[in-house]
């Protein structure tokens, strides 16, 4: 639906967090379905980012969340 991505990522500034980088991906399942990967500073704990994608569950078929990381020092 026209505005679905916007939608989405409105989760994120909506709370301040910034997106460093944004991919997608053909999803293999069907002709023209995406797959969306997002980066951004953050912690899976922080009560921020835990918002965010909560509200994400219900406009999109399937979040996953692939890990958080430590920031390098440098």
């Amino acid at each position: 639906e026209p505005g679905a991505l916007q939608g989405a990522l409105a989760a994120f500034s909506s709370r301040g967090i910034n997106l460093l980088r944004i991919e997608s991906r053909p999803s293999r399942r069907q002709a023209w379905e995406y797959l969306f990967f997002i980066d951004f500073p953050g912690h899976w704990d922080s009560p921020a980012v835990q918002a965010a994608v909560a509200e994400l569950a219900p406009r999109c078929e399937r979040v996953t969340w692939l890990g958080s990381y430590p920031q390098s020092a440098g």
